[in-house]
């Protein structure tokens, strides 16, 4: 017995040995490791669930012998997960939309005066093409008697050296018979005779006739007749320009004949404040305060603090085809800016009063991303042809001649000239009228381009103006007022109504008004709306976003590992003379305690067999026996 005894210890000692062994070289590679990780999937997303600060994560490990509460949660978690990253989308789609906030303040200091352009309405003849403009006259005459049976009535002085103007102007009379002014029928009206009796004058549009080189025509209509006749005077009396090279640089006008008082602040206005140009359909102008090194400032609002104008308004030696209104014309605009009179100006009424009142307004955008705004017109894709700064009207009408020289070969004479063009005259450039027309419609129908192409600037000073009228000089006055305009401007007086008129500018109030922009979506409003987005569906904070963060890494580090070991096995299994598989996984079990089986250990037992019940008492006696003697 003894024996028998003395030879199992052996073997549980061994297991117990074996036991301590496998736990301590356990201990040791945890305790030679320097950055402990995990050994699967599983094991890293139970110990995020359980450690994170990501409300309802832990609900995904402690609810997971119940399995209709591990489902609940998991749609619910990953349900709140979605819906939270659907609100950042909404957030990153406003950010990156770039709104902006309208900001309005209000400032009240001294103010620049703005610059004032005031034209006579009154198309001056020029002494060098008088002629051919009379000759004009006398077609359009003949045309008016053949069209409408109107006989208008010339100056018999421009009719005097007929033979001498038919010699010199058979040129003109030429280009006018090939660009004729007649009636057409309306379109529903096209399939009746002209002597029908259904067929009224009033159903007639008038126009004139536009050929190109190869003999492409069409006719550009009118639904009125002033108009039609003012359009086809225009386009020959343009043509007469054209032949002028100075036309242009020609002064004949006279400051003291068109503007009889000129008061500033109480102070008299003198050449130095003014600049002249003529403009081919408005007349003579004169801009005041456009000179930069002395411009006015208004210290006070009121009409006594402003420009007030006394200009005469009775048209002597006018071009009545051309111009058909009386009075002038005046516009309001800032230094250094072209005065377009024909999108900012408005007429002034002959023996009227007009006073302007005026208030100005700056706007500033945000350029970059947040519009398509210009600073200063250099990365606008259009020459400026104008000596000013650069405005959207600037860009588009110079955008329009570039395209007007480039398609028709001239440049349109009411705007600045490229350099290298010429100004288009139809001796030179037969078809131009054709092109023209055809590209004004294309440039109205934005088909070249040029409103996408002009950008608004980001800075802009504007004013807004309302009138005032009132009767000027009155009843009991105008006796006196124009027996001193005939003393001191030698105005001889024959229509005291038409004659004068005055015009009074300034400023309504000394505040004005500035609109500026400002980011309504910044980076730190972005985190904010972000967090609070985080907080609410999470209940978390910015440590939370780093746990989340460590997760997705770890599951990279991972994912890195298992492929690595993977591919090393793979290299080991088809290396010569590697032992056989029954598994691909094999590798695994090497590597990866955690996922391998556990250890088997084999115990051998002694057996042996009982002797009989009768023979168990000398057996015994005889290894006492030698027991004792052992």
């Amino acid at each position: 017995g003894g024996s028998g005894k003395a030879g199992k210890m052996p073997e549980g000692d061994k297991m117990s040995q074996c036991k301590q062994e496998e736990e301590q070289q356990q201990k040791e590679e945890e305790r030679e490791g320097l950055i402990e990780f995990y050994s699967s999937y599983q094991e890293l997303f139970q110990f995020f669930c359980s450690n994170t600060t990501i409300h309802g994560a832990i609900r995904l490990v402690c609810s997971k012998k119940n399995k209709m509460k591990t489902a609940f949660w998991s749609v619910l978690f990953f349900l709140t997960f979605g819906l939270m990253y659907w609100q950042f989308g909404i957030l990153y789609r406003e950010y990156f939309s770039y709104p902006v906030n309208l900001n309005l303040n209000l400032n009240s200091d001294r103010l620049t005066f703005p610059a004032v352009t005031l034209c006579t309405l009154n198309p001056y003849r020029y002494s060098a093409i008088r002629k051919q403009l009379d000759r004009l006259d006398q077609i359009t005459h003949q045309t008016l008697l053949d069209l409408y049976d109107y006989n208008m009535s010339l100056p018999r002085s421009d009719w005097s050296p007929l033979a001498a103007q038919r010699r010199s102007s058979r040129s003109l009379l030429h280009h006018v018979q090939r660009h004729p002014l007649r009636r057409h029928k309306r379109d529903n009206l096209v399939n009746l005779p002209e002597n029908s009796p259904s067929v009224d004058k009033n159903d007639w549009k008038i126009g004139f006739v536009l050929c190109s080189e190869n003999n492409d025509c069409f006719h550009q209509t009118y639904s009125s007749g002033v108009d039609a006749v003012r359009e086809w005077y225009s386009f020959h009396y343009i043509n007469i320009l054209a032949q002028v090279p100075d036309a242009k640089a020609l002064d004949e006008s006279d400051f003291e004949n068109f503007i009889y008082a000129c008061r500033f602040n109480e102070a008299t206005c003198d050449k130095a404040n003014y600049t002249h140009f003529h403009h081919p359909l408005y007349g003579n102008c004169y801009t005041f305060n456009d000179n930069s090194s002395s411009l006015w400032t208004s210290s006070l609002p009121g009409i006594n603090n402003g420009l007030s104008l006394v200009v005469r308004t009775e048209q002597n030696d006018f071009i009545p085809l051309l111009s058909t209104v009386t009075g002038a014309r005046v516009m309001v605009h800032d230094q250094n800016e072209p005065a377009f009179m024909d999108d900012g100006g408005f007429n002034v009424r002959p023996g009227i009063e007009t006073s302007i009142s005026m208030r100005k307004e700056m706007t500033l955008r945000l350029g970059g991303s947040y519009s398509d705004c210009t600073e200063d017109g250099s990365d606008v894709p259009v020459q400026n042809l104008y000596s000013s700064r650069y405005t959207e009207q600037v860009c588009i009408r110079s955008c329009f001649q570039l395209n007007m020289v480039q398609r028709c070969g001239c440049a349109y004479y009411f705007y600045p000239l490229p350099e290298g063009a010429e100004y288009c005259d139809y001796t030179k450039h037969k078809a131009w009228g054709y092109c023209y027309y055809k590209l004004l419609a294309e440039f109205k129908a934005d088909v070249l381009g040029c409103f996408h192409k002009c950008r608004k600037p980001c800075k802009m000073t504007e004013y807004q103006l309302s009138a005032g009228y009132s009767r000027w000089p009155s009843a009991v006055s105008e006796d006196w007022v124009f027996y001193m305009l005939s003393q001191q401007n030698k105005y001889n007086i024959t229509s005291k109504r038409n004659g004068v008129a005055k015009v009074n500018i300034f400023f309504e109030e000394w505040n004005y008004k500035t609109n500026g922009e400002s980011p309504a979506f910044t980076v730190v409003t972005l985190l904010s709306q972000l967090g609070n987005q985080w907080s609410l569906w999470f209940g978390s904070s910015v440590l939370s976003v780093m746990e989340l963060a460590e997760l997705v890494l770890d599951f990279i580090a991972i994912t890195f590992i298992l492929t690595f070991r993977w591919c090393r096995s793979r290299q080991k299994l088809s290396a010569p003379g590697a032992p056989p598989s029954t598994q691909d996984n094999s590798a695994f079990q090497d590597e990866a305690p955690a996922l391998s089986a556990p250890h088997r250990f084999t115990v051998e037992a002694v057996v042996t067999t009982l002797p009989p019940y009768n023979s168990l008492e000398p057996r015994g006696l005889s290894r006492d026996g030698e027991g004792g003697h052992e």
